[in-house]
């Protein structure tokens, strides 16, 4: 099987540590509903996990909530809430969508706010091999004592240090800090604002950084080194980048992931489907309308890593592929009957070609209704050995 590394720039051949494959994709920030584009990014991953299970591999994989941050306090005092309830309740939101489309949980759902103690662990071996500094209370991440910072940052075209700035800055990622010796040191340890929720550490009350707590949690489930780091193609930079750099200084290993996977984002009439410009198209209306499995199918038809509009004409298309499937498995009934060892190599080489999903399907809905016309047990049951691999239902 062959994967697309974003450090790389290139197609490997996926090599796993061991037999069982150590995969870390960052999670949701529970302040608000699941859209389509959060969705794009956990079917991807769900459907890299069954397929590699198909293959032969075992999986550990986990799954981060930041479930304390900025957004999250500033939102819950707005809906009367406290900042832990507001993310009870998102969390149980979000699982409920994910179980609705079909997305198997991961092996470990983490959660930032029960790392504290392995984030504090994490945060003094970078200070104290000279990779971190205090200042009031805070911990920083200081770049200039990396001369390797930015590889990944570098990898996806932001060349040099202000490339980096200009795009921290715009995302607001950054915010100035007189405390920071450079603009773009990153905090590891937040010292405790009026009114914030906050945890003792030996730098003074505070709470981690976004960025220390996908290595904590990454390192603490799966050791210090993984397989596949995941995200959509937002977090390269400044999370990931920033990941890689405290990782690898904080063990002394290369590399902190061998492979960096990272999914395309979602446009809805020309922008990014996203939180903040509300353009949202959220997975639990989409229910009320569709099944899980079109649902599914409309994401798979587009390959992981590339941008893609929605369009409700897409969701129509992929309610009839999912209406065939279904044709299908009233032809076979519960038994499934002999095998099609032509398509199933044919399926394998489209997904072994860095897991391309739209091939796979484009093969599965030709084999449907060639199963269809001719009443082919054989080739029916193959279908629907192979459309279960992506998680479909029918």
């Amino acid at each position: 099987m062959k994967l697309f590394n974003t450090l790389t720039q290139s197609l490997e051949e996926f090599v796993p540590i061991e037999n069982t494959v150590r995969i870390y994709v960052c999670g949701v920030t529970p302040y608000d509903t699941t859209h389509l584009g959060h969705a794009f990014t956990y079917v991807s991953f769900d459907t890299l996990m069954r397929y590699l299970e198909h293959i032969g591999y075992g999986i550990n994989y986990v799954q981060n909530v930041t479930d304390i941050d900025d957004d999250i306090l500033r939102k819950a005092p707005q809906m009367g809430l406290t900042w832990d309830e507001l993310g009870r309740r998102e969390i149980e939101r979000f699982l409920n969508d994910m179980d609705s489309l079909n997305v198997r949980r991961p092996t470990v759902y983490a959660r930032a706010t029960e790392e504290i103690p392995y984030i504090i662990e994490l945060i003094e071996k970078l200070l104290n091999v000279g990779h971190a500094y205090v200042n009031e209370g805070c911990v920083f991440y200081s770049v200039t004592q990396d001369a390797e910072f930015g590889s990944l940052a570098r990898a996806i075209g932001l060349k040099d240090y202000n490339a980096m700035l200009t795009i921290a800055n715009d995302r607001g990622n950054y915010p100035e800090d007189k405390r920071k010796k450079d603009p773009l040191d990153f905090v590891l340890w937040q010292a405790q604002a009026p009114g914030e929720p906050a945890w003792e550490s030996p730098w003074g009350p505070g709470r981690p950084g976004w960025h220390i707590e996908c290595s904590s949690m990454s390192m603490h489930f799966l050791g210090q080194q993984i397989d596949i780091h995941g995200g959509g193609a937002d977090l390269a930079f400044p999370h990931h980048t920033c990941e890689i750099a405290q990782s690898e200084h904080a063990t002394g290993l290369t590399p902190f992931s061998r492979v960096w996977m990272h999914t395309g984002m979602v446009y809805q009439e020309g922008e990014k489907m996203s939180k903040s410009l509300g353009n949202l198209t959220l997975v639990r209306n989409l229910l009320k309308e569709y099944s899980s499995d079109a649902i599914r199918i409309v994401l798979q038809s587009h390959h992981y890593r590339y941008p893609w509009e929605c369009f409700p004409e897409d969701l129509k298309i992929a309610a009839e592929t999912a209406d065939l499937f279904k044709q299908v498995r009233t032809l076979i009934g519960d038994t499934l009957q002999g095998e099609d060892q032509m398509l199933r190599n044919r399926f394998k080489a489209s997904m072994n070609n860095d897991l391309n999903t739209p091939e796979a399907l484009l093969l599965l809905r030709h084999a449907a209704k060639e199963a269809l016309t001719t009443s082919n047990l054989s080739l029916g049951s193959e279908v629907l050995r192979l459309t279960a691999v992506l998680g479909l239902s029918a």
